[in-house]
């Protein structure tokens, strides 16, 4: 009898359903990694929200080193930075040299000002600061001479924007200009500048002018230098119409001060909560009343007063006392990232200028209102998962 045919197995049926099955099973792991991937990477930088640029001012130079830099918003809605650069901080070759934002780039830097006193003589310049003269000129105010305990103060002026600019002047005698961070203008037309000196321990005193930085009236020092030393203020508004100054100093924390009467007189100086690895700050009032500081939240090793520049840090407070964390400009274990200037512009960003290494300035934007803020608690930066701050190896920076 003939054969009867087999049925044909439905093995390649089976076969290809289990293959479907494994592509789908395949396709739901790569969609749980990549977003496991991703979210681990996000966690990586969770402190970047609200940073909307992150540039560099310029890429080459003709000097090896900058430090310093200052920034302001000109009356034209322009901005415009400045920082001292020459072979190496103290070097008599620093000079000032100013660049300006235009069409969204940085111009190349021009060479604005320099220290040379004579055919054998030539000091380095230092600490150049901004300010514009609300209706008036452009102020830039820096420092000349061997050392900070020894600077002197000198300003020039700029009609057009910082195109270009008058004659050196020098200060009066024992008038140093603000000596890192920008003066502030009192509604009463009142020019205050806030500074400080260093001959004879650290000191910090404020400058008023009612004419424009033509003359000027000294305010302080409103400490010995003895027990707590600070420099280089910064001047922040409070709503109830006082004054408060944050500081520099080598007491392992930010000093701060306050005045009750538009800066004529100023409380002893007291530790904040928050640490100072005894390098530059500085700090805004927002449009909405909140202040902004921009340092590095660094607590200086065992009982040294000075600590690595990295990372760099930007914290928010309503009341100038309990700071809430909010974002990290740079947190790169080589060091150094610091002495920055912030200012708030007229459509409510906020602009940074710091030292990136002494090779280069760096320019971040910040959008304020899209900080997402952790609160700062005994002085400790707040930890997020995943994130690690870095851990800082070799010697601490030593210079200014």
């Amino acid at each position: 009898m003939p054969q009867r045919p087999r049925k044909q197995p439905m093995q390649p049926l089976k076969k290809q359903h289990n293959k479907s099955k494994t592509m789908h099973r395949r396709t739901i792991i790569l969609l749980i990694t990549c977003f496991i991937t991703a979210n681990c990477f996000a966690q990586t930088k969770p402190w970047r929200k609200g940073i909307l640029t992150d540039e560099f001012i310029y890429e080459k130079a003709p000097y090896p080193e900058c430090h310093a830099a200052t920034i302001v918003e000109t009356s034209k809605k322009g901005l415009i930075a400045a920082w001292f650069g020459g072979t190496k901080e103290r070097n008599p070759d620093v000079c000032i040299w100013v660049s300006r934002l235009v069409n969204n780039k940085w111009t190349e830097a021009v060479n604005v000002a320099n220290g040379i006193q004579n055919d054998t003589l030539r000091y380095p310049c230092w600490n150049p600061v901004l300010f514009q003269v609300p209706g008036g000129d452009l102020l830039l105010f820096y420092k000349i001479g061997p050392s900070p305990a020894k600077w002197k103060g000198f300003m020039k002026t700029s009609a057009d924007g910082g195109i270009t600019w008058s004659a050196q002047r020098a200060l009066p005698e024992g008038i140093l200009g603000p000596i890192k961070n920008k003066p502030v203008w009192l509604k009463d037309g009142t020019l205050l500048s806030p500074s400080s000196t260093e001959g004879n321990g650290w000191q910090v005193h404020f400058e008023a002018s009612k004419d424009q930085g033509k003359s000027w009236t000294l305010i302080g020092p409103i400490n010995d230098g003895k027990e707590l030393n600070a420099i280089q203020p910064s001047i922040l508004f409070h709503q109830d119409g006082s004054l408060q100054a944050l500081c520099r100093s080598q007491n392992r924390a930010i000093l701060t001060t306050w005045s009750k009467d538009k800066g004529k007189t100023w409380s002893p100086l007291e530790k904040t909560s928050l640490p100072n690895n005894n390098s530059g700050t500085d700090a805004v009032t927002l449009k909405d009343g909140r202040q902004l500081l921009v340092y590095n939240h660094v607590l200086p090793p065992g009982t040294s007063t000075k600590g690595a520049r990295t990372p760099l840090n930007v914290s928010v407070s309503k009341d100038g006392i309990n700071w809430y964390a909010a974002a990290i400009l740079e947190d790169s274990p080589i060091s150094q990232y610091s002495y920055p200037a912030v200012i708030q512009t007229s459509d409510g960003l906020v602009h940074v200028v710091y030292t990136w290494r002494r090779q280069r300035i760096k320019h971040v934007v910040i959008d304020p209102q899209k900080l997402d803020m952790k609160e700062i608690k005994n002085g400790e930066w707040p930890k997020v998962a995943g994130y690690t701050l870095p851990e800082i190896k070799g010697e601490v920076d030593v210079l200014k």
